[in-house]
């Protein structure tokens, strides 16, 4: 006669009842498998057609765009080191009778490309300074401190975005003529900087960007005895590096590119800039005028090499607020 522990019994159906079912873990993926979340799924890339079709496509895209977008800055580059002849008979040969330096020599020393480039230099300085004030304070204001008209100068703002750059070319130019105060402005590198911070997209951008940052933080300096100016210099700055980086690079650029503008405040060649004077070398050796290219896209290279980390992570914070 066998006995049977009911109790016992009992104990272990309740701790199994009690006791969780564990989750069955995923499959492990083995080597590079690539994920099922694209256009192939997982068994498309056991297929070796579907697998080198596609990574043929993908290599072939690549050298594409690297052919469409340094294709031509590595052409420029070796026209500035080319021979006039060998440009105009045979412009896509490698060096066909050697490389030469006589082109950057004829631009920089004959046609003063140096004076022109500091020139330039010296506008997009001052243009980047101006944005990045007006920028960051008009970005300050309406998405920290947050005053009662915040919202209307916000979409005061905005309502000029929708306004056409040209239709403000002829008030504006009254304005840099003939100014409420002082002198004319024209042949001033100041007639430039100022129409420069009045861009309402980079206002709008640091804005946004603001605006994502944790206001507990700032409380937090508030309760300290933080005020507004210490709290722009002190908090909001150091934490806004990537958005900087990103303006700084929009802006550099395009006063490193604009024409129009200091064509007509900017007519002295003691303050022409590199884009200006570049127009009237139309008609000089094309090996000059290559080499005086080549040098003018230095700057804008050399920005986004050092800014684009800043540039290509958007507006990413690391880690302001913990837990």
């Amino acid at each position: 006669m066998t006995t049977i522990d009911t109790g016992t019994k009992m104990q272990r159906t309740k701790t199994a009842v009690l006791d969780p079912v564990p989750a069955p873990k995923p499959p492990r993926r083995r080597g590079n498998e690539p994920v099922d979340r694209g256009a192939l799924s997982t068994a498309d890339w056991h297929r070796s057609t579907v697998k080198h079709t596609w990574r043929s496509m993908h290599l072939l895209l690549l050298v594409l765009l690297v052919v469409w977008c340094l294709g031509p800055l590595l052409l420029l580059g070796k026209f500035a080191f080319t021979p006039t002849q060998d440009i105009q008979s045979s412009p896509l040969a490698f060096f066909p009778h050697g490389a030469t330096t006589k082109n950057i020599d004829m631009a920089w020393n004959r046609y003063h490309i140096g004076h022109f480039f500091m020139n330039t230099v010296w506008v997009a300085l001052g243009s980047w300074f101006v944005q990045i004030l007006v920028a960051t304070t008009g970005g300050f204001v309406l998405s920290v401190l947050r005053p009662r008209w915040a919202k209307v100068l916000n979409w005061a703002v905005l309502t000029t975005l929708f306004v056409p750059a040209v239709v403000l070319l002829v008030p504006l130019y009254k304005i840099v003529v003939d100014p409420p105060v002082g002198e004319s402005l024209v042949n001033n590198f100041l007639a430039v900087w100022l129409p420069a911070g009045a861009s309402a997209f980079n206002v709008v951008l640091v804005a946004r960007f603001f605006a994502g940052l944790p206001r507990e933080i700032f409380e937090a300096a508030r309760m300290d005895g933080a005020g507004p100016f210490r709290l722009f210099w002190n908090i909001v700055l150091p934490m806004s590096k990537p958005i900087i980086g990103v303006v700084s690079v929009f802006a550099v650029i395009a006063s490193w590119k604009d024409f129009l503008w200091p064509f007509l405040v900017l007519k002295d060649q003691s303050v022409m800039p590199l884009s200006v004077y570049l127009q009237s070398m139309a008609n000089v050796d094309k090996g000059t005028l290559m080499a005086a290219l080549a040098i003018s896209t230095l700057i804008p290279i050399v920005m986004f090499l050092v800014f684009q980390r800043m540039f290509l992570s958007g507006a990413g914070l690391g880690g302001a607020v913990k837990g």
